[in-house]
């Protein structure tokens, strides 16, 4: 057999809070984590959230949900929005969206001329005329990029200098003279890039327009020649990364684009609208359904087969990814249900070796991680920030059975000892008492002595009653040396259209000063039932479990 398995099995009365509480059940299951080896890895920072060129005008079914989120004039003096920024600790932020390729940028020998924002226009390109990014708002947001520590990617317009035909096909060779002097000037003032990314939805089909795979792959190999060719006079070793195409996945498309820019490529990119537009009224009832959830991994597992077997090192990555194209919808893209379609598109892109994701938006829209006109955190931020601090690189082969509404996912811990678990259960009227089989060489528990830290005195346990996830509690004193952290994650008064979030019971709502309220375990037993509650997310770091893929 040659491997040693444990199994470390949570036993829970059979009746628990659940019973005699009419249309609530309680049922057992089992979470199967493979720590033998990891399945797949992402980077150190794989969360990723983008900031888009959109104006107030973009209105989608009637509702105009973009209020002042755009590049030109979102407000980076706001303290929520540079605390919630700061809190990631770093932020990868992707710049760009439907208009990037509309964008000319402003240089230095022609500060005289014109520089205007968009126009609404209906006979042009999406509805806009072009629009020009003056050096001064460059500056502004740099400035505000240093000052979060976010990792900045940015989406350069790949249509300057193409001209586009009756067919919508953009012909002819890219001209990067614009695009050269704003990186000119971006390596002048020592600004840090972590990637220069060519184009948006051009790919493939595109959307309004596209390019064909050799010109792009073409116009690909320029960047990659322009950035060495400026980074290097410039005496800087460590060049950003080389990012494309940022469109949705075609299969042919990509596998011939990975193939002509070997060399050329750091990051293949795709966007990913799984749930379709935002108009429909079933989004919710799409959320909820495992089978629409599993169907929403094949584009991952695609791109990967093909990453796999390209000579071509570049790696995987979602540049976009909003659940709902057009804007989302309010009431559903910005409240607790959204967060089961999240999380869950986090823990699938992982296990298929996605190294970053970049969530459509950091505000601006009904889908934003942060309200467009408060700048308040809606769930979404929650989760995402929750995964960023919790679950590190390496990803375990994680599986979940007794019930299809549950998801289950499995990292090594982050920056600690042990695993990182996600539970998502999208059923409103089962409770789930799990037990957990790790199986693995060395997947043993240990007594570590560094982690004393753990708060250990009188820790409530929360146990879940029927009444969508409201918990009750009871204190234990429980050993330093055997313990879990977990992080309850449910909607206030157990409405999953609530744009509220409960973190073990908790209202989490910024202060008066703009802080980000602390994200606070509580700490468990490791003997004690691990209970996963109606409609609820949970995180379980168990500091304690050595298994030899986190070794």
């Amino acid at each position: 057999m040659g491997s040693l398995v444990w199994f470390l099995v949570f036993v829970l009365c059979g009746c628990s809070f659940t019973c005699g509480v009419k249309g609530y059940v309680s049922i057992e299951g089992t979470v199967v984590i493979d720590g033998e080896t990891p399945i797949a890895e992402t980077d150190e920072n794989f969360v990723c959230a983008t900031l888009d060129w959109w104006p107030s005008a973009k209105c989608d079914y009637g509702n105009c949900s973009w209020g002042n989120a755009s590049l030109f004039n979102l407000d980076l003096k706001n303290v929520v929005f540079l605390n919630a920024v700061k809190a990631f600790s770093p932020l990868k932020i992707r710049l760009g969206g439907t208009l990037q390729d509309k964008v000319i940028y402003q240089t230095e020998d022609n500060k005289q001329q014109p520089c205007t924002p968009f126009a609404q226009n209906s006979s042009r390109l999406f509805g806009f005329t072009e629009a020009c990014l003056p050096l001064a708002r460059w500056d502004e947001l740099n400035s505000f990029f240093n000052q979060s520590g976010a990792l900045v990617i940015f989406g350069l317009n790949a249509l300057h200098g193409k001209t586009i035909q009756a067919n919508n096909v953009a012909t002819g060779p890219w001209d990067s003279t614009n695009a050269a002097s704003l990186i000119r000037y971006t390596v002048k003032k020592g600004y840090n890039i972590f990637g220069w990314e060519l184009g948006n939805e051009l790919s493939g089909n595109g959307v309004g327009v596209r390019i064909d795979v050799d010109p792009y792959a073409s116009d690909t190999i320029a960047l990659h020649g322009l950035i060495q060719d400026i980074y290097s006079k410039n005496n800087i070793i460590t060049k950003p990364q080389i990012i494309a195409p940022g469109g949705f996945f075609d299969y042919n498309w990509f596998q011939q684009f990975l193939s002509k820019t070997v060399g050329s490529l750091d990051s293949i990119t795709h966007h990913i609208y799984s749930l379709g537009a935002g108009s429909q009224g079933n989004l919710v009832e799409k959320i909820l359904n495992s089978t629409v959830l599993d169907n929403g991994a094949g584009v991952f597992r695609d791109l990967n087969n093909i990453v796999k077997k390209s000579q071509n090192p570049a790696s995987a990555w979602v540049g976009e990814a909003g659940g709902a194209y057009n804007s989302g919808r309010d009431g559903v893209t910005n409240t607790f249900v959204f967060s089961f379609w999240y999380l869950d598109q986090l823990g699938a892109s992982s296990t298929y070796d996605t190294k970053t994701y970049c969530r459509q938006t950091l505000m601006g829209g009904n889908y934003g991680l942060l309200n467009t006109t408060t700048f308040v955190p809606n769930p979404d931020y929650y989760s995402a920030l929750l995964w960023h601090r919790l679950m590190g690189k390496s990803v375990l082969s994680t599986s979940f059975t007794g019930s299809r509404k549950i998801r289950a996912y499995a990292h090594c811990a982050k920056k600690s000892q042990g695993i990182t678990l996600l539970l998502i259960n999208i059923d409103g009227n089962t409770t789930v008492n799990a037990k957990v089989d790790i199986h693995g060489r060395v997947a043993h528990m240990q007594n570590h002595s560094n982690i004393h830290h753990h708060r250990h005195h009188h820790v409530p346990r929360h146990h879940h009653r029927g009444s969508k996830g409201t918990p009750l509690q009871h204190s234990k004193q429980v050993s330093a040396n055997n313990v879990r952290e977990e992080y309850h994650l449910t909607p206030l008064g157990g409405d999953i259209h609530s744009q509220t979030v409960l973190l073990n019971g908790k209202k989490l709502t910024v202060d008066s000063s703009g802080v980000i309220p602390a994200l606070d375990p509580v700490t468990v037993d490791s003997l004690e039932p691990l209970i996963v509650a109606p409609y609820s997310i949970v995180f379980i770091h168990m500091p304690n479990f050595d298994v030899s893929a986190c070794m």
